[in-house]
């Protein structure tokens, strides 16, 4: 006679549920609702004339400027290198692979430490670039390259996988039929690939809005010139400036929270077009 199933007690399931949901609403839900009750406390007003003062607005628009910059690099260069990781195997492949991560472990505040070191007025390559006309750091390309080293793994680490499930054999039909890597990469390996270089360029475009300790030290914060929204907000919580710092910190939550509901609509169209296939 087969053993009974253990009875299955509602309070279990549905305690689990609550939880999540309590854990969830505790760590996101409340701040953020804070943040959006502050930031609109003396109303939209308010809000709008805020956002249209002109150092502010600078800020936000540098900010959106180098957030573009950098996505258009790290598209190119990530989808590039995860190509490379991918189809190739050479010496030191897994070193660089595992390197690759490094940059999410690694302190903003020392990413910034790291380029002023590099590239500051006083090094040898900084003096280089400055006797060029080329500055760095405390100037606009500064903030890009914090950028690019921050968000530097997340179009990678969104291409490899599907690189990975891409069957090769309509590639290596395609070179039988003597198509040229080039024109095989541009007709079957992109277009399978794209909703996933779609994703890492949008979570690196969000994760550059948000960057302070890289470029608090690289940019020089000069106001209207190298001075993003995100140190503009800490500029105005020191200020004591409490609406300012709110309503930029509305405009940036509502870019990010655009951004990731874009990106989880890619990736469930991905996921759909990957079973109907």
């Amino acid at each position: 006679m087969p053993a009974s199933s253990p009875a299955i007690r509602p309070w279990g399931r549905w305690g689990l549920r609550v939880v999540g949901i309590v854990w969830l609403g505790l760590i996101i839900v409340l701040p953020l609702s804070a943040l959006l009750e502050h930031g609109l406390h003396d109303g939209v007003s308010a809000l709008f004339r805020e956002i249209a003062n002109p150092i502010a607005f600078a800020a936000l628009k540098l900010t959106l400027l180098t957030a573009v910059v950098m996505a258009v690099i790290n598209t190119v260069m990530g989808t590039l290198t995860a190509y490379v990781l991918v189809r190739y195997r050479f010496f030191g492949s897994k070193l660089l692979n595992s390197l690759i991560d490094l940059p999410f472990a690694i302190p903003t505040l020392v990413t910034g430490i790291m380029l002023v070191v590099l590239y500051g007025p006083q090094r040898t390559l900084g003096a280089w670039l400055a006797a060029r006309g080329i500055q760095v750091i405390f100037a606009q390309p500064g903030i890009v390259l914090a950028l690019l080293f921050v968000t530097y793994p997340f179009v990678i680490r969104t291409v490899q996988p599907v690189l990975m499930e891409i069957d090769q054999s309509q590639e290596e039909a395609a070179w039988t039929l003597g198509a040229s890597p080039w024109r095989t990469f541009f007709e079957i390996t992109l277009p399978a690939i794209t909703p996933a270089i779609l994703t890492g360029a949008l979570l690196s475009f969000a994760r550059a809005l948000g960057e302070f300790g890289s470029i608090v030290i690289v940019a020089g914060n000069i106001p209207r010139s190298t001075l993003t929204a995100p140190v503009y907000i800490f500029g105005q919580i020191e200020s004591q400036n409490q609406r300012g710092a709110g309503a930029i910190s509305v405009v940036l939550l509502a870019l990010s929270f655009a951004l990731m509901l874009f990106v989880d609509w890619v990736q469930e169209r991905r996921g759909k077009n990957h079973v109907s296939g």
